[in-house]
């Protein structure tokens, strides 16, 4: 797959038309795991989220990938963006627009959209990016991604116990950044 990876990087269409059939069980788990955790009825589905990432990922021209889990990690931020600008996009859609209709007696118990989580988890990130790039990037790969820390240490170039540790101090980090709002 790294070959693959290589030659695609270096412009061989024919190596992505090998590559596809190699990653699409992965880009759909990974975007399985992404639509799961979105609210019933969601009109982008798992399909159209693995179509887009393709597109974006095809479009982003010559990337000089290093090996499988880079690529994964790549495709696991472009799937991130699109959900994030998919959120944005139907936050500022006009008032009411997409309003769900409840009884009064219910509306105490309804949450939050996950829609709107999702964009303060990336907002959350952007900041995290703003102190600490590395532990922005620990927590898009594993979480995101679903990398595993070895494969993540891969992939950053560092070793798995500072993964570990980063990891744990970024989670910290991203929930009391998470629990002022």
């Amino acid at each position: 797959m790294t070959g693959l990876l290589l030659a695609w990087g270096e412009g061989d269409r024919t190596a992505l038309d090998r590559l596809i059939p190699l990653v699409h069980d992965e880009l759909h788990r990974m975007a399985h795991r992404y639509m799961s955790g979105e609210r019933e009825g969601h009109t982008l589905q798992t399909t159209a989220l693995i179509n887009e990432a393709y597109l974006r990922l095809v479009d982003s021209g010559r990337m000089h990938w290093q090996n499988r889990a880079h690529f994964f990690a790549v495709s696991a931020e472009v799937m991130r963006r699109i959900l994030v600008d998919f959120a944005r996009s139907r936050n500022y859609q006009k008032r009411g627009g997409n309003a769900v209709h409840l009884p009064l007696d219910q509306a105490p118990e309804v949450s939050q959209e996950r829609e709107a989580d999702l964009v303060a988890l990336d907002e959350a990130l952007i900041a995290l990016a703003a102190i600490d790039q590395r532990k922005s990037k620990i927590v898009e790969l594993r979480f995101f991604g679903g990398l595993s820390v070895k494969e993540t240490a891969e992939v950053l170039k560092i070793s798995p116990d500072t993964v570990m540790r980063e990891w744990k101090l970024a989670k910290v980090w991203l929930l009391r950044e998470l629990s002022k709002t």
